[in-house]
């Protein structure tokens, strides 16, 4: 197992939780649509001169359509999982959508790549469980409508682990800059049509700045260990971000953690050695 690529999908875990903490934050104080809108203006400027810093080759255009493709399925993830948690559907929403994100990569990275070996797929296994656990989905009521929008989530965030995968080969930061620029159109667009309230409070966008250099880091962490390793590999542990969400609410909000999402926590460092060996 190459072990820069389980460093940086570890990685994107912890900065995407840290996102999600602070776009949680953001969203009690504004609308969703105007932190994923704001959120990604602000990175989509970070992400262009990253690539001019580093001088990296711009991509052919089969790679900024890639981009553009994971850039609607993430923003459009992102407006579904903001607005499912807002319904009060937290419980269900974090753990359906990642699982079912993690997912997708693994199904189809079986079909490109083979099976990987069976210790890492009971990491694997172990990881999907984890996320359940800390997540707090042990006892909760699976009904229909709960499930629409935390699904519909997941398999967005799954396209986008496997679009930017396919669209990062040649360079990382300039696809993500693509990712950008078709998030923020399609949810601009979408929020007229539907006139939909999108311009954030001004108490708010502190939050938003967070939010948006930690899910763009966790973004470029992610296709830096999908590069070096298998895609189902980076997906899955990068889906463990809601251990770095759960985290920071107790360190910072001082919210109680439960005696399941310790072992949650717990499964999920099992799963990680798992994978790793």
């Amino acid at each position: 197992m190459e072990y820069s690529a389980v460093f940086f999908g570890l990685i994107s875990a912890v900065t995407w939780g840290a996102g999600d903490f602070s776009g949680g934050m953001a969203v009690k104080r504004t609308n969703p649509y105007g932190v994923v809108i704001s959120a990604h203006v602000m990175s989509l400027f970070m992400m262009v001169a990253l690539a001019l810093v580093f001088g990296e080759q711009i991509p052919p255009l089969s790679d900024w359509l890639w981009g553009a493709a994971a850039g609607l399925c993430g923003g459009v993830g992102l407006a579904l999982l903001y607005r499912a948690l807002a319904m009060g559907q937290m419980s269900v929403a974090a753990p359906v959508s990642a699982l079912v994100a993690a997912s997708l990569p693994v199904l189809i990275s079986a079909f490109s790549d083979g099976l990987p070996r069976w210790i890492t797929l009971v990491g694997f296994v172990l990881a999907l469980t984890a996320v359940w656990l800390i997540s707090g989905g042990v006892g909760i009521e699976l009904r229909l409508d709960h499930l629409y929008l935390p699904i519909v989530a997941g398999l967005t965030f799954g396209a986008f682990f496997v679009f930017l995968h396919y669209g990062s080969s040649t360079s990382i930061f300039w696809t993500l800059a693509a990712t950008r620029v078709a998030s923020i159109t399609g949810l601009l667009g979408y929020s007229i049509i539907a006139r939909e309230r999108w311009f954030p409070t001004s108490d708010s966008w502190g939050f938003i700045a967070m939010s948006s250099v930690l899910d763009a880091a966790g973004n470029a962490f992610y296709a830096i260990s999908a590069r070096m390793g298998r895609m189902d590999v980076a997906a899955v542990l990068g889906s463990l971000y809601p251990g770095s969400t759960v985290l920071l609410a107790w360190f910072i909000l001082k919210e109680r953690i439960s005696p399941l999402q310790m072992i949650g926590i717990s499964v999920a460092l099992v799963a990680i050695v798992l994978i790793t060996v």
